[in-house]
């Protein structure tokens, strides 16, 4: 997951030779906080079916509120940021950084250091420091300084499901309580249907990090293990009971093509009835709620929180981060400001599969199922933050852990190999 360009923004990261926190050290804003002509550039990875509508939606009420603004919104293909992240990199090292870009917040952002303008004033100035959740709030700082400006949160511990197919194999939703249950499940859907019992995507390693650490929480006492794991303290006894699971699920259980498909071409399998299930963020749901997508909530497709996390909410945040230095200030600004407001978090939220951060947002606005996920996400109180999407690790440790999976896990499963390279990643911070 872009090594490479968590190294060379590290590099970087102290040598900004602009003069304050906000910006613009070329002098190119307009001292009087009119913008200028130069196009506000926006990097962004939303390509695919899971976020392509969403982004779109999101940048056309920008350009509908500001219509006299240049703007060039601009899409970086590749899955898990990897592309965009090269650009990101590429471009801060040349010093022509785009004027904000798609990012994590959390652990992410401290590849960046020096580089990111500090957007306090966007906080303060918008009342986003008392309207937006204190979670996300409190990791889009860095340096005690907001850094980013969190936009939706998706939900990592999903288990989205074919009705049809549990139907059919007699399978009750209610019964798979646990990993190891959900293993059964998998057993009698592969007797009693022609149906995969779950898609999965190997063409990348982040799917298969990620359901790792979702077997990882769901056993007994995983919350706890995982939080001690993520703080460079793993229990390597849990670790590996985890990746005996995920091995088990992935040597019988999965579609054959599964090293060649991303996870939106697995999705639709899910969706067409030729899988059982698929475990992925919420992301996914952007594809169930397309007008042509072909399927109903509660009738064709259904979800569970993954089996023994009942009590979580695996925590993602998706949000835009901003260069200290650009030639568009006063757009950037706006830009950072726009994206907090209640519309534009529940507009591309919706349509995203992802739910605001703002505290404030009428529920009702949401769709069923994020009406839903916006309930569990005020109701439980352990929010395990993700390892495979830039919130629990910083750069060089995630990257270390998407290598252990990539070098020894993605068939065949070397699981010792696999948990000693995972314990050294997550103790990197330590050192």
């Amino acid at each position: 997951m872009g090594t490479s360009a968590g190294l060379v923004v590290g590099g970087l990261a102290g040598c900004s030779t602009a003069d304050d926190g906000n910006g613009n050290g070329n002098g190119n804003g307009n001292g009087d906080g009119t913008p200028n002509d130069t196009p506000l550039e926006v990097l962004h990875a939303w390509t695919g079916g899971d976020g392509a509508d969403a982004i779109d939606k999101l940048t056309s009420m920008f350009e509908e509120e500001y219509p006299d603004f240049q703007t060039d919104f601009r899409p970086i293909g590749g899955t898990g940021n990897v592309n965009l992240d090269s650009v990101v990199a590429r471009r801060l090292a040349n010093r022509d950084p785009p004027a904000a870009w798609q990012a994590w917040p959390g652990a992410n952002l401290t590849q960046y250091g020096g580089l990111l303008r500090n957007i306090s004033d966007v906080w303060e100035e918008n009342g986003y420091t008392d309207t937006m959740n204190e979670m996300a709030a409190e990791l889009s700082r860095l340096n005690e300084e907001y850094r980013a400006m969190p936009l939706v949160s998706h939900r990592m511990n999903n288990l989205f499901y074919n009705v049809h197919v549990f139907e059919e194999a007699g399978v009750d939703p209610d019964s798979v309580d646990s990993p190891s249950a959900l293993i059964d499940a998998f057993d009698t859907i592969q007797t009693e249907t022609d149906a995969d019992p779950m898609t999965h995507a190997m063409s990348s390693t982040w799917p298969t990090l990620q359901l790792v650490f979702q077997n990882f929480l769901g056993m007994e006492g995983g919350y706890d293990a995982y939080m001690d794991f993520i703080e460079g303290n793993g229990d390597e006894e849990h670790l590996t009971e985890a990746l005996e699971l995920t091995q088990e699920m992935l040597g019988n259980y999965i579609n054959d093509d599964a090293s060649t498909i991303s996870f939106t071409e697995g999705n639709s399998e899910m969706m067409k009835g030729n899988a059982g299930c698929i475990q992925q963020g919420n992301w996914a749901y952007g594809m169930y709620r397309a007008e042509d997508s072909g399927v109903e909530y509660q009738e064709d497709w259904d979800w569970m929180a993954y089996p023994g996390t009942e009590d979580m909410y695996m925590l993602h945040i998706d949000g835009f981060t901003f260069a200290r230095d650009t030639e568009t200030p006063v757009k950037q600004k706006i830009w950072a400001e726009f994206l907090g407001t209640k519309d534009a978090q529940v507009e591309f939220g919706n349509r995203k599969g992802a739910i605001p951060l703002r505290t404030d947002v009428d529920t009702s606005r949401l769709t069923p199922f994020l009406e839903m996920t916006a309930d569990d996400f005020t109701s439980v109180d352990k929010f395990p933050p993700t390892i495979a999407h830039g919130l629990a690790l910083p750069p060089e440790p995630m990257d270390a852990a998407m290598s252990a999976i990539g070098n020894n896990f993605m068939g065949p499963y070397d699981v010792e190999a696999a948990a000693s390279d995972l314990l050294d990643a997550a103790a990197m911070q330590e050192s």
